[in-house]
């Protein structure tokens, strides 16, 4: 079986931006092309394969991974994909309730409020296995759906995921986001495929389900590879939460089609049904759910954690640390033009 290719952006002090292919145990420069983005968008321009516009444009220069990835390099990883033009005509969202221990989890959260009947969450999930997987060219169940942000809030393998100081917690969700652009005509375009961290506010959401919104409105990280592939049908995977040298907690994760209650069809339908999403040029970043996080576990994280997400098949493992605000919350006034 042909490798997969695995793409990743970094960006250096006097060089700038630049785009690499992954090619153990170095990092394969790419010519000209500065960001995923607009490789891709070159690709659909000029009607050529990505693949074929890469191997036209492959450099001679190559990068050590390791001392780009462990952070002894002038070299910087990025996240794996932006919309460099415009950062905020990238849309950050994201699909919870398509794992079975997710949606308990969240079950567990909201268990008293319900009593002994099934949580909304539960409604939800089941309403995917009941109809999330409909026969091709059919619309099925739609699944709860959340905005996180702007391209703004993504983070790179190495950078640290923030708490801000009106947050009441921050914990890992380890997922596969897809990786889209929307091309000149208004057709969205899948790229590939990403690790991520998606990163919540798990506290907050616990107070109440309808809180579910803000916390989600928190930075994240993608990366550090982008895969291009079309494959996303069983993934295996491993979370672990490190305090120093001690391994708070870890768990084996799946994900994929064959592990959620929707298919990938499903999930992007009811993402792109809204013509708003589907802006020319419009970048999208798609987190697909998660099946396990530390939260669940009773883990409360501190400042300084390592939070630690892989999947097999999808590169390297995507290391963030966290960091909680030491300031106050402090209050935001709007002026008046009156």
């Amino acid at each position: 079986m042909k490798e997969k290719t695995r793409l990743v952006q970094l960006t250096h002090p006097e060089k700038g931006r630049k785009v690499a292919v992954v090619a153990e145990p170095f990092l394969v420069l790419v010519d000209e092309i500065t960001s995923i983005y607009h490789l891709a968008l070159k690709a659909m321009d000029s009607e050529v394969s990505i693949h074929l516009l890469l191997d036209q444009q492959l450099s001679n220069e190559k990068l050590d991974y390791d001392k780009v990835y462990f952070g002894t390099s002038d070299w910087r990883l990025l996240p794996s994909f932006d919309n460099p033009d415009v950062v905020s005509n990238c849309m950050v969202s994201g699909t919870g309730l398509t794992h079975y221990s997710s949606a308990m989890n969240r079950n567990v959260m909201h268990q008293s409020e319900a009593g002994n009947a099934l949580t909304d969450s539960m409604k939800v999930y089941q309403w995917g296995v009941d109809g999330g997987k409909p026969v091709e060219g059919e619309i099925g169940i739609q699944p709860e759906w959340f905005y996180k942000g702007t391209g703004s809030i993504l983070k790179g393998h190495g950078e640290a995921l923030h708490v801000p100081a009106f947050g009441n917690d921050g914990g890992e969700e380890p997922e596969i986001a897809g990786v889209y652009i929307i091309n000149r005509k208004g057709q969205p375009i899948r790229i590939g495929f990403t690790t991520g961290n998606e990163f919540s506010d798990h506290v907050m959401e616990k107070k109440n389900y309808l809180y579910l919104a803000p916390s989600k409105l928190r930075n994240c990280s993608i990366g550090p590879e982008l895969v291009l592939s079309d494959d996303f049908s069983d993934l295996n995977g491993n979370v672990s939460v490190s305090r120093g040298e001690e391994v708070l907690w870890s768990a084996d994760i799946k994900t994929g089609e064959n592990n959620m209650a929707h298919s990938l069809a499903n999930l992007e339908y009811h993402h792109f049904k809204y013509p708003d999403h589907r802006q020319p040029l419009q970048g999208h970043v798609h987190f697909f759910g998660t099946g396990a996080f530390s939260f669940g576990a009773g883990i409360s994280l501190e400042s300084g954690d390592q939070m630690k997400v892989q999947w097999d098949g999808m590169g390297r493992s995507l290391v963030n640390s966290l960091k909680i605000a030491e300031n106050k919350e402090s209050l935001v006034s709007v002026n008046s033009i009156l």
